[in-house]
């Protein structure tokens, strides 16, 4: 069973959302010979306040 761990800043719509775990099962499926009820997948959305780079929250970018 794979399992499949997506983190990206908050703020896509619902409708993005089922687009991509459709989209991503479909590859999971098609590469790896599963079938897509085995297929899980973990969004993880990250506000922009915690989340920095190069020492610099993206917030304040």
């Amino acid at each position: 069973m794979p399992v499949v761990q997506v983190e990206m800043f908050a703020g896509r719509t619902l409708e993005q959302k089922r687009a991509m775990v459709k989209d991503v099962t479909e590859v999971f499926v098609k590469t790896i010979n599963c079938k897509a009820e085995d297929v899980k997948i973990i969004i993880r959305e990250l506000s922009r306040e915690n989340l920095a780079e190069g020492g610099t929250l993206f917030i304040d970018k």
